[in-house]
């Protein structure tokens, strides 16, 4: 197999462009590299530089690469298009000059990620699920056509691709010559799927992995008390590869079998994180990576 491992900004608490609570983008980069890794992404649009060269020039000066970013917007409403290809263009026009080959797609969540309210409907009916299979193939040929960039769709916790059902119908429905799929291992497990599972049977669907599992005590006190999204990242409902319930030494084991040859990126939400928070994180998380044998 031959796994590329990388970061994310996520994994040091970047869930916007700008926020007081995140870790400066210079820092996050620095630590990024500080902590072993050659890749990453480039987190929300506008959180690092979008002057071109000067994006380069910081990457360069710390050995890291770009792997990927992600577009995130209300995929099923029409008047969002905008803001989606807002982003797309934006980050073709950086990720295809850095070498990148992948762009994450993500629908936004139904919930505010600061309250947890619920904003939108959980689950989408027929015409709005036909806006969203669109607005996929839209950004797919748009990515594809201008900046020859792969659109893989990130089935995301609190969205309308969350569940395992909902992922079936999606791929279903998308055209894998523009659509394949990053698969989350923590976001999947936290939906009550088997990502080792779904893995095997969608391997050829899955070229770009986000890497991270779930609290399972965290995960039950979520559904017994009906705690939102946002508020069960900020108590720690994500955590390390080397704990959790997602069983790594079994995921690697099915990577080396079906000789997986694409992008694995440790991504662990922890927003809001103390600057301090992630970069011992990250440290023990590439040492567990490397020693069981994931790049």
């Amino acid at each position: 197999m031959n796994v590329q491992i990388g970061s994310a900004p996520d994994s040091w608490g970047v869930w916007f462009p700008s926020d007081e609570k995140q870790t400066p983008w210079n820092r996050c980069l620095d630590e990024i590299a500080e902590a072993g890794y050659k890749w990453t992404e480039l987190g929300p649009y506008g959180y690092l530089p979008t002057d071109l060269e000067t994006l380069r020039k910081e990457l360069d000066q710390r050995g890291l690469k770009a792997s990927a970013s992600f577009a995130m917007a209300h995929l099923e409403d029409e008047d969002a298009w905008s803001e989606v290809e807002r982003q797309v263009v934006g980050f073709g026009e950086l990720l295809q000059p850095l070498g990148a080959e992948f762009l994450v797609l993500i629908d936004d969540c139904y919930t505010n990620l600061f309250t947890g309210e619920q904003i939108k409907p959980t689950r989408l009916d027929g015409d709005a699920w036909k806006r969203l299979i669109d607005a996929t193939h839209r950004v797919g040929q748009l990515a594809k056509e201008r900046f020859s960039l792969q659109v893989v769709f990130h089935p995301h916790a609190n969205t309308h691709v969350e569940d395992e059902d909902q992922i079936e119908e999606f791929l279903d429905q998308t055209d894998p010559s523009l659509i394949s799929l990053c698969l989350d291992t923590g976001h999947h497990a936290y939906c009550g799927g088997d990502p080792i599972a779904f893995m095997r049977k969608h391997h050829q669907r899955i070229p770009y992995l986000h890497l991270k599992s779930v609290d399972p005590r965290m995960q039950q006190k979520m559904v017994d008390e009906g705690i939102p999204f946002a508020h069960a990242v900020a108590q720690d409902m994500f955590v390390e590869p080397s704990q959790g319930a997602v069983d790594f030494l079994a995921f690697r084991d099915l990577l080396q079998e079906i000789d997986f040859d694409g992008f694995a990126i440790v991504e662990q939400d922890l927003y809001p994180a103390p600057f301090d928070k992630p970069l011992p994180i990250a440290k023990r998380t590439r040492a567990y990576l490397k020693e069981i044998g994931i790049g």
